[in-house]
Order: C-alpha cells, then sequence, then structure tokens
C-alpha cells in the first residue's frame, strides 16, 4: 500500500518490505508521504522532520 502512495520514493523488496529513497521531499510529496507512512500494513515508515536543516526539510524513512 505505501509504495503506491509514493512510488517515486517507494519501492518493495523481494519480500514487500519498503526501500525509501531518503532524500528531502518537496512540495506535495510531504502529503503523499504522510500517507504513505499512515497506510504502511506494518508500520515500517515514519516521516522524519529536521528541524536543522533550513526550511525544516522532512524525509521518510524506513524503521524496519
Amino acid at each position: 500500500m505505501c509504495a503506491e502512495l509514493l512510488p517515486e520514493r517507494i519501492t518493495l523488496d523481494e519480500w514487500g518490505y519498503p526501500l525509501v529513497d531518503d532524500t528531502p521531499l518537496e512540495g506535495s510529496q510531504v502529503e503523499h508521504a504522510i500517507r504513505a507512512a499512515r497506510a504502511c500494513p506494518t508500520f515500517a515508515l515514519l516521516v522524519h522532520e529536521d528541524r536543522e536543516a533550513r526550511g525544516h526539510r522532512r524525509r521518510v524513512r524506513s524503521d524496519r
């Protein structure tokens, strides 16, 4: 489910676990990333806000 909501940043490995491109998110990708993290059936994703980075950049991270 999560890979379908953010295919430009999330692919699945051979066992179906998410592989995440953790470069900073831009614009509407933040909303899509939050939806993908909430929809992840294994709760393996989280959206991390880097408050120390200029502009408070957000990234998607795998928690597995």
